[in-house]
């Protein structure tokens, strides 16, 4: 099966590179946001005809039970900061875009081979969590942006700014797409993002090995 990973950033580049040296894995950055993360995902689909991608990197989480490092996977995925209004119909959702889906769902033998890896975490302190993640053009840095957007999405699992995207364009190419998303920070926790930079300087390494066992259980 040929894989590809996107990532956003160049620190996300540079601990998937290091774990996948050697491997016949493509890992490529598309850049921060939903613009970049289209047309990134849209090359490597052209370039390289994969099988099926990846949306790997971190992501802010939420709920009650959720932990830095543990690993969301997403079941749907949706865009938090999409609104079409209702001028031409009533059905279109909030985090819709008209004529597409409202949620976008993750391929299911993805799915169920990332939600298998529980039982094979022993050698890691991380969680997968299966659920819902929510796509926006926002760096979520305080406690009221990420009210704003649970309130709208009270099932959301974890919020990034690049998965929907992907999973966008996935959709309308046809390619198999999930997004494996290791926890950096839970915003509603945290003022100042201390959580997401401590992220970078103590567990990021450790966090993203999770991602190559996922890898190598396809």
């Amino acid at each position: 099966m040929k894989i590809g990973i996107v990532v956003a950033m160049d620190k996300e580049l540079q601990q998937l590179q290091q774990v996948f040296e050697g491997s016949q894995v493509i890992v490529e950055k598309c850049g921060i946001g939903k613009v970049n993360a289209a047309l990134g995902v849209q090359r490597i689909i052209n370039e390289h005809h994969p099988d099926c991608i990846i949306s790997s990197g971190c992501a802010g989480g939420n709920g009650d039970d959720i932990q830095v490092k543990d690993v969301v996977v997403s079941t749907e995925l949706a865009y938090h900061d999409v609104y079409c209004g209702t001028a031409i119909d009533n059905c279109t959702q909030y985090g819709q875009v008209q004529g597409l889906p409202a949620r976008f769902k993750a391929d299911p033998y993805l799915l169920q081979q990332a939600q298998s890896l529980s039982a094979k975490l022993s050698d890691f302190s991380s969680r997968i969590l299966p659920g819902l993640i929510v796509t926006g053009d926002w760096f979520v840095d305080s406690k009221e942006k990420m009210r704003s957007i649970i309130e709208k999405f009270p099932d959301a699992r974890a919020v990034d700014m690049e998965s929907a995207a992907i999973a966008h364009t996935c959709h309308l190419a046809h390619v198999p797409f999930i997004s494996f998303r290791v926890v950096s920070d839970v915003p509603l926790r945290d003022t100042d993002a201390s959580q997401y930079h401590d992220f970078w300087a103590q567990v990021a390494a450790q966090s993203f090995l999770l991602t190559r066992t996922f890898v190598e259980s396809l």
